[in-house]
């Protein structure tokens, strides 16, 4: 009879941590805790495409685009219906405001923008290229977000300029390569300066799969 109990007790507690450690898993968020990934839903009304053209993209210079592929987990395959979110710094370093934002807004400034990619898993930004924070060694930055279907929301590596003065080895070297590398070389292609970044989804993400 102890036998039994013993047996009973011991398939209860192990059915008990299998449990928890499922439940653990299914509540665990892809890509850990993103402060401010939200924003990637605060698109409003706005019909999301595959290009997208950020605020005072024409008064400012340099001129940036921004364009790659999104594939899937395996590297090879288009990623279609995949949303897409960056913000960044204003020629000044700061993130710009006009004081009726709100939501993430009051945070990020108004230079964002989104796309959603089609069968192609195209992607094309049209900005400029970001300032430092003022007063500060910080190197620019282009902050981005991802939100597939069956996914939450997660941030991947910030776009950074490989000839930022402000970049340093022991900061290149840290780089996380999430969604793959970040650093990027602006090259002059029909009088704008382009960079070209492919993502791969789930790539160095922690809970991905």
């Amino acid at each position: 009879m102890r036998r039994l109990i013993h047996f009973l007790i011991l398939v209860l507690i192990t059915t008990s941590c299998e449990s928890q450690t499922k439940n653990a898993k299914t509540n665990a968020l892809v890509g850990g805790p993103c402060e401010g990934c939200e924003a990637v839903y605060e698109y409003g009304n706005k019909k999301l495409t595959t290009t997208d053209t950020l605020p005072d993209f024409r008064i400012n210079e340099p001129k940036l685009k921004l364009t790659g592929t999104i594939f899937k987990n395996n590297g090879k395959t288009p990623a279609e219906n995949i949303i897409l979110y960056i913000y960044q710094t204003n020629r000044k370093g700061i993130y710009p405001t006009k004081g009726n934002e709100k939501g993430w807004a009051k945070r990020h400034g108004y230079i964002r923008g989104w796309i959603k990619t089609d069968q192609s898993g195209q992607y094309t930004f049209y900005t400029f290229r970001p300032a430092s924070y003022p007063n500060s060694t910080v190197p620019e930055h282009i902050h981005v977000t991802i939100k597939e279907p069956d996914k939450n929301e997660y941030y991947i590596d910030d776009f950074v300029f490989d000839d930022d003065q402000f970049l340093t080895e022991k900061q290149r070297n840290g780089l996380t390569n999430r969604g793959g590398s970040g650093l990027v070389n602006p090259i002059l292609e029909d009088n704008i300066l382009t960079v070209h970044r492919d993502i791969i989804l789930g790539l160095n993400i922690p809970n991905y799969e």
